[in-house]
């Protein structure tokens, strides 16, 4: 299927016919929009989010082919019929009543630097490598880890809230903080808390806090401030593991940008919203994709 074909504009009813939103073809079934995303009571974009409110289907199937922590591993992702998809382009983001699909990369309590590979066929799930060596953490990270599909940090688009700094050309990262451990591959329901504006190397790399919705706690956070109560030190804590993760290598810290904090949930769902219509100028071809694979 050509990248153009995996959206398709639709027309509202009433006041919503005024804008389009992109929706995602099969496998997944899907909805019309809801009302706009809205940030501290105030309508920010005219534009909706683009992966209007899907339904959410967990019947992907994972096909891993050859052996972890191997050069030749890759996790790749099927339909019900055995055909692969994308787990970046064709799993739907945005799940309705500001819950988004979350694909675990890196389970919790592990080191093997896992991740998408965005310039392969079908965006498998590999092991990142470094001068032809699989590349690890120099320890354990102690959450799950992933990407949120159909979002992409802009490389040609400078951040002015975040000292001008351009995107790292990749799906936005998230740090899902519930207490079990999740598999590679896993696609889980999250609701974003918080937002963590790191710099590496002069690139922007957002990390979204999040929580999955089958978590004993799920029902106690909903924002920044519930993080802080019901997972003290947590944000401290991430921010820390991922300023410091480089320097066992000999790099400098990471930093950060926002005053060094992390921002609160309507930041992240902002976040997430640019990155979304990001994501659509790309698989649309009205950005060029470079070596990134579309399909």
């Amino acid at each position: 299927m050509a990248a153009a074909a995996r959206v398709i504009a639709i027309a509202g009813n009433s006041a919503a016919a005024a804008s389009s939103c992109l929706l995602i073809k099969t496998p997944f079934a899907l909805q019309r929009c809801s009302n706009g995303l809205r940030f501290n009571n105030v309508r920010r974009s005219s534009k909706r989010l683009f992966s209007c409110n899907a339904i959410y289907n967990p019947h992907v199937q994972i096909k891993q082919e050859g052996q972890p922590e191997t050069l030749d591993y890759r996790v790749f992702f099927e339909d019900t019929s055995g055909k692969k998809i994308s787990p970046w382009h064709d799993v739907p983001l945005h799940l309705g009543d500001g819950v988004f699909s979350f694909i675990v990369e890196i389970p919790k309590e592990s080191s093997a630097k896992m991740e998408v590979a965005t310039d392969e066929l079908y965006t498998p799930i590999k092991q990142d490598t470094k001068k032809g060596k699989l590349r690890y953490y120099p320890y354990n990270i102690n959450w799950n880890y992933g990407l949120l599909p159909q979002t992409w940090e802009d490389p040609s688009l400078a951040n002015s809230e975040v000292e001008g700094a351009f995107g790292d050309n990749d799906p936005v990262d998230v740090v899902e903080i519930g207490e079990s451990r999740r598999k590679i591959g896993d696609i889980l329901k999250v609701k974003p808390l918080a937002a963590l504006a790191m710099i590496d190397e002069g690139e922007l790399d957002w990390k979204i806090v999040a929580i999955s919705l089958d978590d004993p706690s799920a029902s106690l956070v909903n924002d920044i401030d519930d993080v802080e109560k019901h997972f003290p030190g947590t944000l401290t804590a991430i921010r820390d593991w991922f300023r410091d993760y480089k320097i066992p290598d000999g790099k400098p810290a990471n930093k950060f940008g926002l005053g060094n904090k992390a921002a609160n949930k309507d930041y992240a769902l902002k976040v997430i919203t640019e990155t979304n219509e990001s994501w659509a100028k790309l698989v649309k071809r009205s950005i060029p994709a470079g070596e990134l694979s579309l399909v």
